[in-house]
């Protein structure tokens, strides 16, 4: 049986919106951050700790402003200090919590903090499904990211690190490294493949809305840790979910080639041809079912300027902007079309 954290909807919202709450007691920025974009997506939260925000808000940055001015060392991470230093300038009271709207078939969501936060390895072109990985790179180790964890221990026979999203765009969004310990890179192995799908099997009998997504290094990975971006939707569906597609037994054709497998074995073959081609792609888990999307890799094709790039949640059909303009404005044909320039030959 999984822990308790895991055994309810209600159980695991409660639990991560404390955790958001004790964290407004660090003096560190990136706690700050944290919690901020994390209310800013979820209204529930937000209604919770609104009052604590705006108070510790008023506190860290009386105390950046006077070390600044009196050139004290302030002793905070670069990442952190620059996106404080955004919302210093911009003020809380401009910054809009996530909004969402359907257009056509499609979930479009504005999220404004998330465009302050620092480009990592998903900025760039990638080659290759594999790269070793590098305890001198960014990685879900480094000590202080400690203070972002949600949970550890051992789930499913294997010991694991919860952390909160920094910049979540999905709901009780989190990040399950799996046997942090062992430093393994973002390459998904046949053992891990069949751990998840057992790990989403396990959780959705408590959590019906439970969900992780995986984004193969080329298709929008920003560690190099292997990790899988957990969810906790109560909302329905992601759009690949539908019933109209194809993949799904409807009669529409999804603009991207699909694939749905409700077997571990037969998606792990899938997967392991991708593997031998060295062709990128996403994954999205859910309980009793696996989506697989074969993509172009990230940087092969131009992108649209209102797109920072599609990952696992764009492919599933629910895309971020952060611009308030192209919220209002994109229709279903527009995102349709850049959703089938990710299509690649013999998927």
């Amino acid at each position: 049986m999984p822990p308790e954290l895991f055994h309810s909807d209600e159980g695991y919202r409660s639990a991560f919106s404390a955790g958001l709450g004790r964290l407004l007691g660090d003096d560190r920025l990136g706690s700050f951050v944290l919690v901020l974009a994390n209310a800013s997506y979820d209204p529930q939260i937000r209604e919770t700790l609104d009052p604590a925000i705006r108070e510790r808000f008023q506190v860290l940055a009386a105390r950046l402003r006077d070390d600044l001015v009196r050139g004290r060392p302030h002793g905070q991470p670069a990442d952190d200090l620059l996106v404080f230093l955004k919302l210093m300038a911009v003020g809380l009271d401009a910054l809009e919590p996530v909004r969402q709207r359907r257009a056509g078939p499609w979930e479009l969501q504005y999220n404004p903090l998330r465009s302050f936060r620092p480009a990592r390895m998903s900025s760039g072109r990638v080659t290759g499904l594999h790269r070793p990985f590098d305890p001198a790179g960014f990685h879900f180790n480094r000590p202080f990211l400690e203070q972002e964890t949600l949970w550890r221990g051992r789930l499913q026979g294997r010991e694991c690190a919860l952390f909160y999203n920094k910049f979540p765009f999905a709901p009780l969004h989190g990040l399950l490294v799996v046997e942090p310990a062992r430093e393994l890179p973002q390459f998904l192995d046949h053992g891990h493949h069949d751990y998840l799908w057992e790990v989403t099997r396990a959780l959705g009998a408590g959590m019906p809305g439970v969900g992780f997504g995986y984004n193969a290094r080329g298709a929008f990975a920003s560690v190099n840790q292997l990790h899988f971006q957990m969810f906790v939707r109560d909302a329905g569906r992601y759009p690949v979910e539908s019933e109209q597609w194809r993949h799904n037994g409807g009669e529409a054709d999804y603009p991207v080639p699909c694939r749905l497998f409700r077997e571990p074995a037969a998606a792990w073959e899938a997967i392991g041809e991708l593997h031998r081609r060295e062709q990128p792609y996403n994954l999205l888990y859910r309980p009793g079912r696996l989506y697989l999307v074969p993509r172009a890799g990230q940087g092969s094709r131009p992108q649209a300027a209102w797109s920072g790039g599609f990952a696992w949640s764009e492919v599933a059909g629910a895309f971020t902007v952060s611009n308030v303009s192209d919220f209002h404005r994109l229709r279903a044909g527009e995102i349709s079309r850049e959703l089938a320039r990710l299509a690649v030959a013999g998927a």
